[in-house]
């Protein structure tokens, strides 16, 4: 057997080839939209990709799985349940899939979604299975969230009954030394407690997963619907786009153009948005007015995705030589409607159409007066610690919650600085006059004075 995980970190998305050396035949589970990894990997150990299997209709990514068919001719595998606009193979419990000494048994785990399924996988004659690819049904340290779906028909109720049923009665009933590999890692929104490891085994989950607890259904619910982190906004959408014909990646990207400066401020005046990808303090130093600043090396995608709608034109900046990798990880979330890119950057724009904020110290903030203090991070960052008198609304809802904000004197902030700076370009976008601070809250914390306790 050849088994190789693939994890894609700005998703925190984990997906699986796994072929069998007799025969050649290989498949992908939950692949990220851009596929050349898993061609490269086929090729260089000589398998050929049959088919392509999605655990359920991913909310935080659209999948590659129509790329994959077109280029290879996979079939695709979904659960019985799953309603799509494309030709895909219905599986149920028990089916299995032959791959030559590699067997794939089908488990249907609905509780995330409706039509989630788990894949136990077997090598050669084994009794017992080498592991479980259990998409977003189980994590290490979590199991998935039974409230994403609660929009599109079914509540977190039902689904959490769906998701207790699918762990006590078929996941947990798997050897313990079955190893388990997730469709995602810490930093995923689909959980609230996602470990950083890669994989896990069902022992090692049944000690240490809260939600594998002994515990009545109406405990579980409870639990595991409580405290979960508000999801972006394009979560309903990329759910919805994984059920349809679509355009492949390679034709979004084909048809983004190279843009003048010129082209895009004419193009800002109409509606569209002028996505600066560069760093934050690069940002800070100077920007194009009225651009919407998200940075490359962090979150990108799914913050973009948390600010900006499906629906929105978008006009890519970045530092040179960035331009296919910024529109490329707004694929991998569904941003189809991507303009095109800026060609020569930043530089290409007049100066009177450059704007400077440059980002506040947290040694020389202002610690009363006229200002009001924003902090864009969680609720449950917040009830945790914040400067003191400030207000919370969280990144994800301040483009909705702006109209009773002041218009001047505004301070923003945010973990470490990251976030801030969009809210930043967010703010001075509707004509709010604010500032950010460099570092965020940890910084202000290391800038107040120490008590004696603390010294020594």
């Amino acid at each position: 057997m050849i088994f190789e995980q693939f994890y894609l970190e700005c998703l925190s998305h984990a997906s699986y080839l796994i072929g069998d050396q007799t025969t050649g035949d290989a498949v992908v589970v939950d692949p990220q939209r851009d596929i050349g990894p898993y061609l490269e990997a086929a090729t260089s150990l000589d398998l050929h990709i049959k088919y392509v299997v999605l655990t359920h209709f991913h909310a935080d990514f659209v999948s590659g799985h129509l790329e994959l068919a077109e280029k290879t001719g996979a079939t695709i595998l979904m659960g019985a349940k799953a309603e799509t606009e494309y030709a895909m193979m219905p599986v149920r419990d028990g089916n299995d899939l032959s791959l030559g000494k590699v067997r794939l048994q089908f488990l249907e785990t609905p509780g995330h979604t409706p039509e989630s399924i788990s894949v136990v996988v077997y090598e050669s004659a084994d009794a017992e299975p080498y592991g479980v690819l259990t998409g977003d049904a189980l994590f290490v340290g979590d199991v998935g969230r039974p409230d994403l779906l609660a929009s599109l028909g079914y509540t977190k109720d039902q689904l959490g009954e769906m998701l207790y049923d699918s762990l006590h009665n078929k996941l947990m009933q798997l050897p313990d030394n079955t190893r388990v590999f997730p469709a995602h890692g810490a930093g995923s929104m689909c959980g609230k407690n996602l470990g950083t490891e890669r994989s896990t085994t069902i022992g090692i989950q049944k000690q240490l997963n809260y939600a594998l607890q002994p515990m009545s259904k109406e405990m579980f619910l409870g639990m595991v619907t409580q405290d979960q982190p508000a999801a972006p906004r394009y979560f309903v959408h990329d759910a919805i786009t994984n059920r349809k014909v679509r355009h492949t990646l390679s034709e979004t990207l084909k048809h983004a153009d190279p843009l003048t400066a010129e082209e895009t401020l004419t193009l800002m005046a109409k509606g569209q948005i002028l996505l600066d990808t560069r760093d934050p303090d690069v940002f800070s130093m100077g920007h194009v007015l009225g651009s919407i600043n998200v940075g490359l090396e962090g979150k990108y995608a799914t913050w973009v995705g948390s600010v900006i709608r499906p629906e929105e034109n978008i006009i890519v900046l970045t530092e040179p030589g960035r331009e296919i990798e910024a529109m490329t990880r707004l694929g991998r979330i569904g941003y189809d409607n991507i303009t095109g890119f800026v060609s020569g950057g930043f530089e290409a724009f007049p100066k009177e159409q450059i704007t400077q904020i440059p980002r506040l110290e947290a040694s020389i903030l202002p610690q009363e007066g006229k200002f009001t203090f924003l902090d864009v991070r969680e609720p449950s960052e917040f009830a945790l610690g914040t400067i003191p008198g400030s207000r919370n609304i969280s990144l994800k809802a301040l483009r909705e919650n702006m109209d009773d904000l002041p218009k001047e004197d505004v301070i923003v902030f945010c973990a470490g600085g990251y976030r801030s700076s969009v809210a930043l370009s967010l703010l001075t976008r509707a004509g709010i006059k604010a500032r950010d601070l460099r570092g965020g809250y940890a910084a202000w914390v290391e800038a107040q004075p120490k008590t004696e306790t603390q010294l020594s």
